[in-house]
C-alpha cells in the first residue's frame, strides 16, 4: 500500500535525525507534526513508527521504509540537479515533487540511468538498492560517457548533460537525443560517431556529455 506523500516526508524526516544522530528516534517538537495527525496515524496503522515518551521511534518495517523512501528522495534530487540542470531551491522543491512518483520500478530505471551513484548532490549516502548490488557484481554501469565506448561499440542515447545551450543545440541538431540509436566509430583523434544515417566529429569534452545506455 503506498503512503500519503505526508507519511512519506515524515520518515524521511526520522531518517534524517537517526543519519545526524546516529540514533532510531527524532525529538517529536523537531518532526513538525503532532501524534493527531492523520500521517502519523496512517504510519502507526501500518507499524511503522511508533511514539514513547515525547519521541518518534521506527520499528523495524518503518526503518526499511524510510531507507525506501530517502533513497527515492536522493534519487530525485540526482536527477533534477546533474541531468535536468535544475539547482539551488528550485531543484530541491521539484525533487520533493518528484521523489512521490518513483514507486514501483521507476526509481531503479533512474537509479540505472544515473549509474547507481552512491551520494547526492548535498553528498549525502543514497541507500544501495539491487539494481546497485547487481550492477557491481556484473560490472554493468548502465549509462556511461560515450568517451567509456570501445570503436564500433552502439547503444542508445539515455540524455545530454551540458550547461552549455549552445553544445546542447547543436548535438542535437546532429540527431542527439534521448532514444536513438548510436555507434562510435573512433574515438582519435576526434570521437566520431553516427547516429542515423550520418557521421559527425567532436571532441572529447563534448563527447563526455554523451550519456549513452549500453
Amino acid at each position: 500500500m503506498k503512503l500519503s506523500d505526508k507519511a512519506e516526508e515524515i520518515l524521511e524526516a526520522l531518517w534524517i535525525e537517526s543519519e545526524e544522530n546516529g540514533h532510531g528516534y527524532a525529538e517529536l517538537d523537531q518532526m513538525e507534526f503532532a501524534p493527531s495527525d492523520p500521517a502519523y496515524q496512517e504510519l502507526s496503522s501500518q507499524a511503522l513508527v511508533e511514539i514513547k515518551g515525547g519521541r518518534i521511534y521506527f520499528r523495524p518495517e518503518g526503518r526499511e521504509e524510510g531507507r525506501k523512501t530517502i533513497r527515492r528522495h536522493r534519487l530525485a534530487e540526482r536527477l533534477m540537479m546533474d541531468v535536468l540542470n535544475i539547482r539551488g531551491e528550485s531543484g530541491d522543491i521539484k525533487a520533493c515533487q518528484f521523489e512521490h512518483l518513483l514507486n514501483e520500478g521507476v526509481d531503479i530505471k533512474v537509479c540505472t540511468m544515473l549509474n547507481h551513484p552512491s551520494t547526492c548532490p548535498h553528498g549525502k549516502p543514497i541507500p544501495a538498492g539491487d539494481c546497485c548490488e547487481e550492477a557491481r557484481k556484473t560490472g554493468d554501469l548502465g549509462v556511461v560517457p560515450l568517451t567509456e565506448f570501445n570503436s564500433g561499440e552502439e547503444g542508445d542515447i539515455a540524455y545530454i548533460q551540458t550547461e552549455d545551450s549552445k553544445k546542447m543545440q547543436k548535438l542535437m541538431a546532429m540527431g542527439v537525443l534521448p532514444g536513438n540509436r548510436i555507434t562510435l566509430l573512433q574515438s582519435f583523434p576526434s570521437y566520431i560517431f553516427r547516429v542515423g544515417f550520418s557521421e559527425f566529429a567532436i571532441d572529447s569534452a563534448m563527447a563526455r556529455e554523451i550519456f549513452v545506455r549500453r
